[in-house]
């Protein structure tokens, strides 16, 4: 039986067809003594400390809560929420942070029969109120006092009255004005609401009331094309995902029981936003399901610290965090005394081991020294139990994934949309391959439509055109869009003659073929494997004036390990050839001109225009230019000093670019590159 076959018929305790309040429920029943949530001490005025639910973490540390102890929070601001004006379909706004109380907050408001809806904590004023008009939010549970603010700042613009504001800090309402302390709590009073109010006969009837294809969740796109849409996306799309995902991961009777996989065994550490649905698929529902412990990182900006506290086993992210993560662990090897030659040369080391099918003993011998000077203490320095990583949420550059296999801390990527709950595709523990994101999963039906794609990729193996799907997972369409519905799916007897489908029917549907198929806009390449590359969005492939069609994004993976380019955005859409805007590592390149005895001025942008430093990237792009066509190459480029970030609306809260922002922002240098030509 090969991993697939065994994939798609295992079945255990925790693959279910049910609503996500009752996998929580019979989760916790199974594994009430094993802790389910770490959260950190020290950086949150908790309200549920305040009212003496859960006890004080020291500052800087770790508490555990078990599932028996986080079952009976959730059970208790269930009954809170129903007490405060939560009933069955009652859009619930989450406007907070990831930490231990969004995930408590999202299972009892699904509980008590809510629809979730979700805020970034980063969100302007104008997005918060969109995002709170828009389903008819009518409660909304805060993180702070700060972000409680906001709310009342946009209450009168509503079309409709809320009902309860919720904060997860502990705040005064005296200090409110009368109108609004009248539907403010904290979640310590809303759980102490419902400790009294609680009747478990009560509580199993609003889970019954749920029905498997009721609305779960309503999940905002990033809208970085226009204005966001809300997806509409069921118990049952959520609960096939953790069903699908789990086949691939779980310790599966098939698979050698030394290799790494996702149970009641697992640690995770979270620190993506939940408001986004990889996170709140991967990182929660699913680890949930399994019985895992999840701790809550402080920030992204701490995660050295907190992968020590926490130990993980594995943990879901974003190629940013993976290009980030990187760059310390080379910085932190340097400091601990290992030269940056040898550090180089474990790395290559590690990775000709990996992609050797047969080391030999001297190979082997290499490995196991550059374990010893190198990937040893790389692994402890992450808390030292990684088994892999997950990467989702964007494309992961196949150098820098070679890399972290080559240290033995493979990353599985995967892929998806908000549309698809979120998981397509991901690769298998067993049988990852680099450059890929898996084959597809189970019960998934997927298409290629090359219909959009240029004669320049003909003689790539496989077949190359924009992704489409169907399957359990699927969305079923937005929220009050019928029109952006429409646009988004294919009828099956539309699809051109000739397109390739691949992957299995859903096994609930019988692969019904007049199904639509959701159009995902993203160019990928099936190769005769059965797993997938990713290319390009559709949306962001470059159409050059001389016809050629030019994907950015393997251009801009090439620099993700570059010690020398922090970030890079390719462009040249409707020009005569593609340039680049790059970001440099400061840091290093002022280390690089100690070491070559030249000053180099102290502002960012004079940096920038050093014609020293500008000749040191030119030997980086020209090192970069050679691994593809002369017309994707980057003929010119410009230095820029300042760095995309979420903060200066240059990264999307997932970190993804928002290209459009970029070359706004940039607007004189993009002209200089072509005006100069």
């Amino acid at each position: 039986m090969t991993w697939q076959e065994a994939e798609r018929d295992f079945v255990d305790e925790v693959v279910a067809h049910e609503t996500l309040p009752r996998t929580f429920e019979r989760s916790a029943e199974r594994n009430a003594d094993r802790i389910a949530q770490q959260y950190k001490g020290g950086i949150y005025d908790r309200s549920l400390v305040t009212a003496g639910v859960v006890d004080a973490a020291a500052e800087g540390d770790y508490a555990d809560l078990t599932y028996a102890e986080m079952r009976a929070v959730v059970r208790c601001l269930a009954a809170g929420f129903r007490e405060v004006g939560v009933a069955e379909d009652t859009r619930v706004a989450i406007y907070a942070g990831t930490r231990m109380e969004w995930a408590q907050t999202d299972f009892a408001a699904l509980a008590a029969g809510a629809v979730v809806t979700t805020v970034y904590a980063s969100s302007s004023p104008d997005q918060v109120r969109y995002l709170l008009d828009d389903p008819d939010a009518t409660v909304v549970v805060v993180e702070n006092r700060e972000l409680l603010d906001e709310v009342l700042a946009v209450r009168d613009d509503l079309p409709h009255e809320l009902d309860a504001i919720v904060s997860m800090d502990d705040i005064d309402t005296a200090e409110l004005d009368a109108d609004d302390a009248e539907i403010v709590y904290t979640l310590g009073a809303v759980h102490d609401l419902g400790a009294a109010a609680f009747d478990e006969a009560t509580y199993e009837s609003w889970i019954d009331a749920t029905d498997v294809d009721d609305l779960a969740s309503l999940i905002y796109t990033s809208g970085t094309t226009g204005q966001p849409k809300g997806v509409r996306l069921t118990h049952a799309n959520f609960r096939t995902n953790v069903n699908q995902c789990y086949k691939r991961f779980a310790d599966r009777p098939d698979r050698d029981p030394d290799a790494p996989g996702i149970s009641a065994e697992t640690t995770t550490l979270s620190f993506l936003p939940l408001a986004h649905v990889f996170e709140r698929m991967a990182g929660h529902y699913m680890m949930f399901a399994a019985g895992a412990t999840i701790g809550y990182a402080e920030s992204p900006d701490t995660l050295r610290d907190d992968f020590q506290h926490v130990r993980p086993t594995t943990t879901t992210s974003v190629p940013r965090v993976y290009e980030k993560l990187y760059d310390a662990i080379r910085e932190q090897a340097s400091e601990s005394g290992v030269k940056k030659r040898i550090f180089e040369w474990a790395v290559d080391v590690g990775r000709t081991h990996h992609e050797t099918e047969d080391p030999g003993v001297l190979l082997d011998a290499k490995r196991s020294l550059a374990d010893t000077l190198v990937f040893s203490s790389v692994r402890e320095a992450i808390g030292g139990n990684v088994d892999f990583f997950i990467s989702g949420g964007g494309s992961l550059s196949a150098e820098l994934c070679a890399l972290y296999h080559a240290m033995d801390l493979p990353i599985l990527e995967g892929y998806g949309l908000t549309e698809t709950a979120p998981v397509i595709s991901v690769n298998p523990p067993e049988e990852p391959r680099v450059g890929t994101i898996g084959p597809s999963v189970v019960d998934t039906e997927i298409a290629i439509d090359g219909g959009m794609v240029g004669e320049e990729v003909a003689d790539v193996p496989g077949d190359v055109g924009e992704l489409l799907v169907r399957g359990p997972q699927v969305t079923n369409g937005y929220w009050n869009r019928p029109d952006a519905t429409a646009d988004a799916f294919t009828e099956a007897d539309a699809l051109p003659d000739g397109i390739v489908t691949a992957g299995t029917a859903p096994a609930d549907r019988d692969g019904d073929p007049d199904e639509p198929w959701f159009r995902t806009g993203d160019i990928v390449q099936l190769r005769p494997d059965g797993y997938i590359a990713f290319r390009e969005r559709a949306k962001q492939l470059l159409v050059l004036s001389t016809g050629k069609n030019v994907a950015p994004g393997p251009i801009e993976d090439r620099f993700a390990a570059n010690e020398f380019v922090e970030q890079c955005v390719v462009l040249g859409d409707s020009r005569k050839f593609v340039s680049a805007l790059l970001v440099p590592n400061f840091e290093r390149v002022a280390s690089w001109a100690d070491t070559r005895g030249f000053d180099l001025p102290e502002d960012r942008r004079a940096i920038c225009r050093d014609d020293r430093v500008r000749e040191r990237f030119q030997e980086e792009v020209d090192r970069v230019n050679e691994e593809f066509e002369p017309y994707e190459r980057i003929k010119k480029f410009r230095l820029v000093p300042e760095e995309f970030s979420e903060e200066n609306d240059l990264l999307t809260p997932t970190m993804k670019k928002k290209r459009r922002n970029i070359l706004d922002r940039f607007a004189d240098d993009v002209e200089m590159i072509y005006e100069e030509d």
